[in-house]
């Protein structure tokens, strides 16, 4: 079965392949750079993730596939000393157009002094066909916030996100062994559980 998903990041789309690669083909819908943005108006992982999976999914139905399911993905990190943020804002914590490095900045500004540097990356994707929701899946991931960028792996807050079993950040592990255990893959992994059941259309 193909799937698409509707991502402008290529880091999400490099891990979303990765982590379905064994069940599913999952592609970027197409023309999505001409398709005005959705507006991410959630204060949720699960309202944003709702919200942009309906949307996008009303531009798969063009007989591409006879079940053209499109899939969208909410995640960010939630500091517990900041009492969850950056969270639904973590893409744009520095600004509407802020880089990774502006983002993990801001970040370490934050936690400068803070003793309780636990956090979580979660992950909510949003399954849909035509608008109409088919189910979402919710992941968590536990790490603690680092006092520097520690690694050159993955994107966003990697780099700050300690991971204790590794021993080493997100942003110092090789992507095949953050994609056994991460957030987003756990989310993915849910979704693919779920739709190799058989179902009733």
């Amino acid at each position: 079965m193909k799937l698409y998903c509707a991502t402008t990041n290529s880091g999400k789309l490099r891990e979303f392949q990765m982590a379905l690669q064994d069940s599913f083909q999952v592609e970027s819908l197409p023309d999505l750079a001409s398709i005005p943005p959705c507006e991410e108006t959630g204060t949720t992982f699960e309202e944003n993730a709702i919200q942009k999976a309906l949307y996008y999914s009303k531009h798969c139905d063009r007989g591409l596939d006879q079940e053209s399911y499109l899939f969208v993905d909410d995640s960010g990190l939630a500091v517990d000393a900041l009492g969850g943020a950056p969270g639904v804002y973590s893409a744009r914590f520095a600004g509407p157009n802020a880089t990774d490095a502006a983002n993990n900045q801001l970040l370490l500004d934050r936690m400068r002094g803070v003793s309780d540097r636990t956090a979580r990356f979660v992950c909510v994707v949003a399954l849909a066909e035509s608008g109409r929701l088919e189910r979402s899946f919710r992941a968590e991931v536990a790490g603690r916030i680092t006092t520097a960028p520690q690694g050159t792996n993955g994107f966003g807050y990697d780099p700050l996100f300690f991971y204790e079993p590794f021993e080493c950040t997100f942003g110092q592990a090789p992507l095949n062994r953050k994609i056994e255990v991460s957030h987003r893959s756990r989310a993915l992994q849910a979704m693919r559980e779920y739709l190799n059941q058989p179902r009733t259309r």
